[in-house]
């Protein structure tokens, strides 16, 4: 036995990832007194500017809308308790297709190889418990997502630690309900096309699947707030506009795929550290 704090590591891609799929869980565990670790790869330069911006719009200005996205992402550490930030400071690199994808410093141009050995040093560093990051199609095919899970299941190899590895996702039961809501409070949005209803029937896994189910209501509060420090983001104001008592009602579970253990706790598991304490 030693003093040092169970630990838990997310490794994101952007700014406000920490907030969607994952602040319930660090809220929660930084509540217990785990040390939570949260790695965030890129700048989030792609993202929207002042006043819904968008990127190759005129006003749209990459460099300030990281430092913009940079103060929001400390805001939402300060809300959700994280224990310790690490920025690994890459350039976004925008929607699957976009030019910024080929971009010079771009995340999803930086060989695995070099990011795996800039996240094995912190795993090293800290030594996390359990490292949780995104499925090989980055959950809906980002492609800076994609990188991130790349870049981390490769550093986990490098690091020589055992820790529990888990990709977020979403039951499939849950996606068609997320579908009606968000018509509900966005009744002018268009209805998918047949190949976009496709893809997104995709998204996440039956929930017979998913391993690990995770109840962060007591910390959706939380979340919110997380969220709301990242209202810049147009994607993040459909969230906000349900009001907190709504938005705790629909997302006060967070799932998991559980894809590396040593611990041997039995699934399906309720908690992230199941077979550690």
């Amino acid at each position: 036995m030693t003093d040092r704090p169970l630990t838990l590591m997310a490794v994101h891609a952007h700014p406000d990832d920490e907030a969607t799929s994952t602040g319930g869980v660090l809220a929660r565990y930084a509540a217990e007194g785990v040390r939570t670790v949260l790695v965030t790869c890129t700048d989030g330069r792609c993202g929207d500017g002042p006043g819904g911006v968008k990127p190759g719009d005129d006003g749209h200005d990459p460099l300030a809308v990281a430092e913009m996205r940079r103060e929001e992402l400390l805001a939402s550490c300060e809300v959700l308790k994280i224990s310790d930030l690490e920025m690994l400071g890459y350039a976004d690199s925008g929607m699957m297709g976009w030019p910024s994808n080929e971009a010079p410093g771009a995340f999803w141009q930086t060989p695995v190889a070099q990011g795996a050995e800039r996240l094995a040093a912190l795993m090293r560093q800290y030594e996390p418990d359990v490292v949780v990051t995104y499925d090989e199609n980055g959950f809906y095919g980002h492609p800076d997502h994609i990188q991130a899970h790349r870049v981390t299941m490769a550093a986990v190899e490098l690091s020589g630690l055992t820790p529990k590895v888990y990709w977020t996702t979403s039951p499939r039961s849950a996606m068609g309900r997320f579908g009606e809501i968000m018509r509900e409070f966005q009744p002018d949005m268009p209805e998918p096309d047949p190949a976009e209803a496709a893809a997104m029937a995709e998204i996440g896994l039956p929930d017979d699947e998913i391993t690990t189910w995770v109840d962060t209501t007591a910390f959706s509060g939380q979340k919110f707030d997380a969220l709301a420090a990242h209202a810049s983001q147009g994607d993040n104001i459909f969230f906000l506009r349900m009001g907190k008592e709504r938005f705790g009602e629909l997302m006060g579970t967070e799932t998991f795929l559980r894809v590396k253990d040593a611990s041997g706790a039995p699934l399906p598991e309720n908690d992230l550290f199941a077979g550690l304490r």
